[in-house]
């Protein structure tokens, strides 16, 4: 693998990561596009761990001057961007996945192990399951960054009546939503004291 990433520190950590994951050996590590070219004159490489946003260019126009000279390498991109249409357009100049920045040793390490299975998946598939599951190996959702809180389903509204909503729906809409507890019994009236009796004079004689 070649680590293509223009600041020192991450590319010594992203280094550091690749190294610790058995199966993958990085050859070398280059802080700009160029530098990546002449690596690549020097030593073919399987799998390129590619920063976007590098000094001399913009990591998918790398890739795509790569892919003219001939250079198969796949490609995995590192990025802080969320913009789908970079991610649509480097799906046609080799890059198998995307990692989101910062990531940490764990999401790399999935993703390497992802493409491991890609890469040493043989033979011929028996049909459409498989052919997605091993599509599916390849390729992961992107991890959210660090310090970003995950995304949690909201309650669906309850229904508004008449809305025709079937029975097996509305079952499982009542599973989901939480039922408040009843209300008890409503408390009994303290007694009234009991009132003292009344004296009565005897008549006089």
């Amino acid at each position: 693998m070649l680590v293509v990433e223009d600041d020192p520190v991450a590319a010594d950590a992203h280094r550091t990561y690749v190294e610790r994951v058995p199966g993958f050996t990085v050859v070398g590590v280059a802080h700009s596009g160029a530098e990546a070219q002449r690596a690549l004159e020097r030593f073919p490489v399987d799998l390129l761990l590619l920063d976007l946003y590098l000094p001399d260019g913009h990591g998918l126009q790398l890739a795509r001057s790569l892919r003219a000279a001939g250079h198969r390498a796949d490609v995995i991109a590192v990025t802080s961007a969320r913009d789908l249409a970079v991610v649509r357009e480097g799906v046609s100049l080799g890059v198998v996945q995307y990692v989101l920045k910062p990531f940490t040793f764990a999401t790399l390490r999935d993703r390497l192990a992802r493409y491991a299975q890609f890469r040493t998946a043989a033979g011929e598939a028996s049909g459409q399951a498989e052919v997605d599951r091993a599509r599916d190996r390849s390729a992961a959702p992107p991890a959210p960054p660090r310090g970003w809180p995950a995304a949690t389903p909201r309650a669906a509204p309850p229904p508004p009546s008449g809305s025709g909503r079937s029975a097996g729906s509305s079952r499982r809409y009542a599973a989901r939503t939480p039922v408040p507890p009843r209300p008890g019994p409503a408390p009994r009236p303290a007694p009234r004291p009991a009132r003292a009796p009344r004296r009565t004079t005897a008549p006089r004689p």
